[in-house]
């Protein structure tokens, strides 16, 4: 049960005039409605079957699934106690998009902000809600998300832009699902047996975590629709037949409007908009979410990889199948404009390059790359590092590992960074504590960008900004930010599976500002409990924090010219070799008077077939 405590900083005051102008603050910065709320989270396994082709278990909380949608209002404060009850696994929660300006700690990236909470374990997390718009929470520990842990966020404005212009609000998750736990899945992914990285295709699409979902509309009305896609590795394409829309915000950022009749919102993007129904009841219309399965290495015999909804006029009225399409043809988002209109930071005071690859190791399993580094994770989680090392050696990368990707920013600079996206797929790179100007995108297929092919007046001068872009296949983006948040921040691909085969890097922002963070006590439990250090450098060294012996490392590199194609042969001829040792062996071992009847056998047939 949820425990409420109202602040009221602005309440009656005796004196009149004292009184009006309190309440005319609370009108202007909505404070007065500012609430905390207590909530205890027991997270736990429960069986869960949304498709209706295969009960599996699935993370819920509180016994329940889907998990709750949290709306809360700008300024509210949440405490979430959160207790795990899962038995054989630990885990986290991150709340996909807030800031967290000032709480480090509180950003759930398990090895970077905090340890996994484990079995049996509990975690505080004190959220407050500074920014208006739709968010996500979830788990950011071994894909459970997948599994279930994730849920949208609306945190509502009073003094949006659009307030007064909408009648009603309509929250939609959009997601795939798979029918085996994702820890499963991972083994799969990373394996000598998958050297070509082919990812796990989904078995199904969902909407709110079902499928057939009425959505009750009346005529002539106004709804402001929410849509998150909480999944863990198809984008999906989004539209409402018989209907338009108008894009209002994009990942937090309210944007003037602009006309669309189909989205494309890959994993942990957001998009609200504005939707007008019609002024009849004559007819019922199919809301189509289509997972993009450009991205599926290969497409299971009866993958359906559609989902439909229905906005309902007439409940009495059928519901119709949706119309094919021919071509997806998605709205852009690169030249939405903000509505607080932020000019492009014109002034860039440093800039660098990741490049993305995929690519075999040593153990010849398919691991993911920013500039020929994977990601592995530190035995000391950054944060801490951070914390503990002294702030002169908290700003020299080294402290944090050998294979963090670790980058060092310096307070309020402006960041600029190009991603050249050596894949032939789509990535959606998402950007922990901030969101970003998007100063370009290149089409498929463009290769590395070069500064010399744009001036200046190429950009946009009130660009877009979000949390979470795509890159092309083979193509590239520039996003800036302002390096204005403290902390230990992530910055990878939301295909979770891209995550974990390690395209992720960190960047560590004004350290020598972070030094006065103060981190609850129970967090370092959590750690404890786990037998994991909170001191030193990502090796847990705390003598020589330069030292960097018995870090956690992936597997070696090939030796040069050995292919994905070669590791396959090499697997499979081992398989062979194996097998035809083992039948030899086996046949070493039977009794000579079982042979000998096995070959008289073989003689009898050999006579009769001639």
């Amino acid at each position: 049960m949820a425990q409420k405590a109202a602040l009221l900083p602005g309440s009656c005051h005796p004196n009149w005039v004292a009184g009006m102008l309190a309440l005319l603050l609370c009108m202007r910065f909505s404070f007065c409605l500012a609430e905390t709320t207590v909530r205890d989270f027991r997270i736990g396994w429960v069986m869960a079957n949304p498709d209706g082709n295969f009960d599996r278990p699935t993370i819920g909380i509180n016994g329940q699934w889907p998990i709750p949608q949290l709306m809360v209002t700008v300024g509210d404060r949440m405490i979430l106690n959160v207790h795990n009850d899962l038995g054989n696994a630990s885990t986290s929660l991150h709340f996909h998009g807030l800031f967290q300006n000032g709480t480090n700690h509180m950003d759930g990236a398990v090895g970077v902000t905090q340890c996994a909470i484990p079995a049996g374990g509990f975690f505080t997390y004190d959220i407050l809600f500074e920014q208006p718009g739709t968010y996500w929470y979830h788990s950011h520990a071994e894909g459970q998300y997948m599994d279930g842990l994730r849920g949208a966020i609306v945190v509502h404005d009073p003094n949006g832009p659009y307030e007064g212009e909408y009648d009603e609000e309509i929250v939609l998750s959009i997601s795939d699902w798979y029918h085996e736990l994702s820890v499963d899945l991972i083994h799969q992914l990373i394996n000598v047996e998958n050297p070509t990285g082919a990812e796990p295709v989904p078995s199904s699409a969902l909407i709110n975590d079902t499928q057939n979902l009425k959505i009750s509309v009346k005529p002539d009305t106004t709804y402001l629709v929410r849509f998150v896609n909480i999944g863990g590795f198809a984008a999906q394409y989004i539209w409402i037949e018989g209907h338009s829309m108008r894009v209002v915000e994009v990942d937090g950022v309210w944007t003037e409007p602009a006309h669309a009749d189909m989205l494309y919102i890959t994993p942990a993007q957001r998009y609200s908009v504005l939707l007008t129904t019609r002024g009849d009841i004559s007819k019922n219309f199919a809301l189509v979410c289509a997972m993009d399965e450009d991205l599926f290495d290969v497409i299971p015999d009866g993958q359906n990889s559609n989902v439909t909804a229905w906005l309902v006029y007439d409940a009495t009225r059928p519901l119709p199948e949706p119309q094919p399409v021919e071509e997806f043809e998605a709205f852009d988002d690169f030249g939405l404009v903000p509505v607080d209109r932020l000019s492009i930071f014109d002034h860039v005071d440093y800039s660098f390059s990741l490049t993305v690859e995929m690519d075999n190791l040593r153990d010849g399993a398919n691991y993911a790359f920013f500039n020929d580094v994977t990601y592995t994770q530190p035995k000391v989680p950054s944060l801490y590092t951070s914390l503990s090392v002294g702030a002169t050696n908290a700003s020299n990368p080294i402290v944090y590992g050998t294979h963090t990707n670790t980058y060092i920013f310096r307070r309020h600079d402006v960041i600029e960074l190009i991603l050249n996206n050596g894949d032939d797929g789509r990535h959606p790179f998402h950007l922990h504590g901030h969101n970003f100007q998007v100063v370009h995108r290149s089409g498929e297929n463009d290769g590395v960008f070069n500064p010399d092919d744009l001036a200046a007046s190429d950009f946009p001068r009130v660009p877009m900004r979000r949390d979470t872009l795509f890159v092309e296949g083979n193509g590239n983006f520039v996003i800036r930010f302002r390096a204005d948040n403290p902390g230990v921040w992530l910055f990878h691909c939301h295909i979770e599976w891209h995550m974990d085969q390690g395209l992720i890097a960190t960047f560590v922002e004004a350290p020598e500002a972070l030094q006065s963070l103060q981190v609850p006590e129970n967090h370092f439990e959590a750690c404890r409990a786990a037998r994991k250090p909170t001191v030193g450098n990502a090796a847990g060294n705390i003598v020589n924090v330069f030292d960097l012996k018995g870090e956690n490392r992936p597997p070696g590199r090939l030796p040069e010219g050995f292919t994905a194609k070669g590791y396959v042969a090499l697997f499979f001829s081992t398989v062979a070799a194996l097998l035809g040792m083992a039948t030899i062996a086996w046949y070493g071992l039977i009794d000579p008077d079982i042979k000998d009847i096995s070959a008289d056998r073989q003689l009898l047939v050999n006579s009769e077939g001639d």
